[in-house]
């Protein structure tokens, strides 16, 4: 039997969820995709968003819409004025430049492994304040943990 792939407009899905965003105060979403591991995996862990209520700093987590569309959550590793350069927990990679009307909600708690996680609590704190810290050594931290590990 052949799979089917049906591709739906993110704006289907989104739209509702930012809606609830700016009328809740704490909306669920299980997170997709890799960028944010090693805190955060695809289909594992639920992020919970709420509507951005003070200026966003070093550390943050948020979703944001690039300019192509695409709806990303990563955290921010420099915040100057209106603007922020953001990375994922996964990443290298800085993307510079995104802009405050790109930011359509700030993560204030996860679910994660199945335990409710808020600022405060040991792993959120290691990746808000050390992890971001730490970016150019990431894939040497990751692999020495992973022979550790072994």
């Amino acid at each position: 039997m052949e799979s089917k792939v049906k591709v739906v407009d993110p704006e289907v899905l989104m739209g509702p969820l930012l809606s609830a965003v700016e009328e809740a105060e704490s909306v669920p979403l299980v997170i997709s995709g890799s960028s944010m591991t090693p805190f955060l995996v695809h289909g594992r862990d639920t992020v919970f968003l709420s509507k951005v209520t003070r200026p966003l700093k070093k550390g943050d987590m948020i979703l944001y819409r690039r300019d192509n569309g695409a709806y990303i959550l990563h955290r921010i590793c420099r915040a100057e004025g209106e603007t922020y350069t953001l990375v994922g927990d996964a990443q290298t990679l800085l993307e510079r430049g995104i802009r405050r009307d790109q930011v359509l909600a700030l993560v204030t708690a996860v679910r994660r492994k199945g335990k409710l996680l808020r600022k405060g609590s040991f792993w959120w704190d290691f990746f808000e304040k050390v992890w971001i810290n730490v970016i150019p050594l990431r894939p040497m931290i990751v692999a020495a943990y992973a022979r550790i590990k072994r």
